[in-house]
């Protein structure tokens, strides 16, 4: 293959973190950039990626598959998954140096959230279709064994529901409950969160979708008892509302994509912290839809966008910096868009070559 002009010059872009006319790759803000990019080895990822000022560093050495993360522990401790068989969390400190460790009692490892107050970490195991929940250490984040939750459940998509899939989880803003979203299940489990205690108890289905759809991830709204589902299997959007038992109800579905089309998988959804704009990324038809929200919490269609490459699984909002960023994962590459008026995005042309990448973090 012959090396062009074009190809050396998009190299030193990459590599000097400046994008077209050598405007800087991100938006610019206050103090140093930090973020990091989990990837997949199968897909040609080296492991956690430090992207620094623009910047992709060196891979850090023996965090590899981190499929997602969350900060905030203990001591600022932050969380990866290693997403493997054997499934693993891992708290690391300043530099990526591990404070401890443990199993996740489950297959897949593919989400993870924290209640800080209460120092306690929720995991949902894909493979295993289970939930993990771990008590942190309060002094150095350290995360303590598993007490395991085991779903129940199959849907009609044999190839895909055979049995239940757990694909995040998330607690409640009022820290009464804990749901996670099962794919597999065609379900949101709940269970009752005692945050003095530390405890999770009284496992029930809060809402079960429609059969098939398989429900992958949840955002809720800033400030109104509403939720969001976006699911995979068939790319449609369910608004909920939000029950005080912890339930949810069916108050609207919306499609995400154009029907005949390339065969689409929903992935990521992210609300804005003013609760105008909701974004869901498409795999397949390597998009992100962007729907409106009203003040009462439902959505109107406003736009779709390309995602810039193949396989969007993972978007980053950055608000602060008036940007998205889009983590391509089979062709590998960042890309960054602009958020203006209404929250509408431009695609800036920029973008990042990371292999694999899945996951983005500010850390």
């Amino acid at each position: 293959m012959t090396t062009t002009r074009r190809d050396v010059m998009a190299g030193a872009i990459a590599a000097t973190g400046l994008g077209i006319a050598g405007e800087p790759l991100f938006a610019r803000g206050p103090g140093r950039d930090r973020l990091i990019a989990g990837t997949y080895t199968n897909k040609g990822g080296k492991g956690l990626y430090p992207i620094v000022d623009g910047h992709v560093g060196t891979p850090v050495t023996g965090i590899v598959n981190a499929s997602y993360g969350v900060g905030g522990g203990p001591n600022g401790a932050f969380y990866l998954l290693r997403e493997q068989a054997e499934g693993r969390v891992t708290g690391y400190g300043p530099g990526w140096t591990a404070r401890g460790g443990a199993s996740t009692g489950g297959a897949d490892p593919c989400h993870v959230a924290i209640d800080r107050a209460s120092a306690c970490l929720a995991v949902a195991n894909y493979s295993s279709g289970s939930v993990a929940f771990h008590r942190l250490d309060r002094r150095t984040g350290t995360p303590g064994e598993p007490e395991l939750f085991q779903h129940h459940g199959t849907g009609p998509n044999t190839g895909r529901q055979a049995g239940p899939h757990a694909h995040w989880v998330g607690f409640s803003p009022d820290r009464r409950w804990l749901h996670s979203v099962d794919l597999g299940a065609d379900a949101i489990f709940a269970y009752r969160f005692d945050p003095v205690a530390r405890t999770l108890s009284d496992q029930r289905i809060a809402w079960q979708a429609p059969a098939g759809v398989g429900p992958r991830h949840m955002v809720r709204h800033p400030t109104l008892p509403r939720a969001y589902v976006v699911c995979e299997l068939e790319t449609r959007l369910f608004v909920l509302d939000v029950l005080p038992d912890g339930s949810f109800r069916t108050a609207d579905e919306r499609a995400l994509v154009p029907e005949g089309g390339p065969a689409s998988y929903g992935a990521h959804i992210a609300i804005d912290r003013a609760g105008r704009t909701l974004y869901v990324s498409n795999r397949g038809a390597n998009s992100i839809t962007s729907f409106s929200v009203d003040a009462g919490g439902g959505v109107r269609g406003l736009e779709i966008s390309p995602s810039g490459g193949d396989w969007p699984r993972f978007f980053l909002l950055r608000e602060d910096r008036g940007e998205m960023l889009v983590a391509n994962e089979r062709s590998g590459r960042v890309n960054v868009f602009r958020i203006g008026r209404y929250g509408l995005l431009t695609d800036t042309g920029r973008s990042l070559a990371i292999p694999g990448v899945v996951f983005l973090a500010e850390a």
